[in-house]
C-alpha cells in the first residue's frame, strides 16, 4: 500500500538511517490524523507497506513510545496513545508548572552559548509555516523546550521534564492544525513570537519574566485544548489558577 501510494516515503527510507526515517513517516501520519488515538501500529503491516525489515520498524516504534505518541500494551503491541479528559488536564497543569520552574532555573544558569543555540533554533523554526512542515515543527519545538530544560543544569528537572513533556498530548494540537489548515500560518507565527519572548527573558536573566512567558505560552495551548479538543474550560482554568497561585508564593 504505502510502497505504491507513497513512493517519496520509500525513497526517503532508502537514503537515510532506517529507524529514524520510519519514525518520521509514522510521526507524520499520527500528527496528520492518518493514525488516530487507539489505532494499532502493527509491526508486520508497517514493514510490508514500507518495504523494509521488521527490526528497524520495531526500533521506530520504540522511538514513538519514547516520544510520547504511542504506548506499548503488554502482549498486544503498540498503539497510538489514547488520553482521557482527566489525563489531558493533569498533563496540562503539570507541564505548565514545570515549564515555569524550568524557565526560572534556566534564567539563572543559562550560558551565552546556550542562548545562541536557542536563537539558532528559533531562526530555523521560523521557516516552518506550511502544512507539510507541521511534523517538523513539533519536533523542533520539543527540542527547543528540552534545550531550555538542559540549561537549568538540574539533572532531576531535566528527567522530570522529559516525562511530563511526553505525557502532554501536543500531537493532538498539531493534528488539529491539519483539520484547520487556514490556522497554520497564524498559529506558527504566534508560537514563534512566544518562543522569542521566552528566550529574550532568559537572555536577560529575568527569572520571573521567563516563568511568566512560559506560562503564557502554555496557556495558548490551553486555548487549543478547549477549542479544538473540547476539553472543558473550567478544568483548564482551574489548573491555570493553581499554577499562577503557586508561582506567586
Amino acid at each position: 500500500m504505502l510502497v505504491n501510494s507513497h513512493s517519496e516515503e520509500s525513497e526517503l527510507i532508502q537514503k537515510r538511517p532506517l529507524k529514524e526515517d520510519i519514525f518520521d513517516v509514522l510521526h507524520e501520519k499520527i500528527i496528520s490524523g492518518v493514525y488516530k488515538p487507539g489505532d494499532w501500529l502493527r509491526q508486520e503491516d508497517i514493514a510490508t507497506q514500507l518495504g523494509v525489515s521488521m527490526t528497524p520498524v520495531r526500533e521506530a516504534l520504540d522511538l514513538l513510545v519514547s516520544a510520547g505518541l504511542a504506548e506499548r500494551v503488554p502482549y498486544r503491541g503498540v498503539r497510538v496513545r489514547e488520553m482521557s479528559t482527566k489525563d489531558v488536564v493533569e498533563a496540562y497543569g503539570l507541564r505548565m508548572l514545570l515549564e515555569a520552574i524550568i524557565a526560572q532555573e534556566a534564567a539563572r544558569n543559562i550560558t551565552p552559548e546556550q542562548v545562541a543555540s536557542l536563537e539558532r533554533m528559533l531562526e530555523e523554526m521560523k521557516k516552518h509555516d506550511t502544512l507539510k512542515e507541521v511534523s517538523t515543527e513539533r519536533q523542533s519545538s520539543r527540542e527547543f523546550h528540552s534545550a531550555i530544560a538542559e540549561a537549568t543544569k538540574n539533572d532531576l528537572l531535566i528527567k522530570l521534564y522529559a516525562v511530563v513533556a511526553n505525557a502532554f498530548p501536543d500531537w493532538l494540537l498539531y493534528e488539529a492544525l491539519f483539520r484547520n489548515p487556514e490556522l497554520i500560518a497564524d498559529s506558527m507565527a504566534s508560537t514563534y513570537r512566544e518562543h522569542v519572548a521566552i528566550v529574550d527573558a532568559l537572555k536577560r536573566g529575568n527569572a520571573d519574566q521567563a516563568a511568566q512567558k512560559s506560562i503564557e505560552h502554555l496557556m495558548e495551548s490551553g486555548k487549543w485544548l478547549e477549542e479544538h479538543l473540547d476539553i472543558p474550560s473550567e478544568l483548564l482554568r482551574e489548573k491555570e489558577e493553581q499554577v499562577s497561585s503557586l508561582m506567586k508564593k
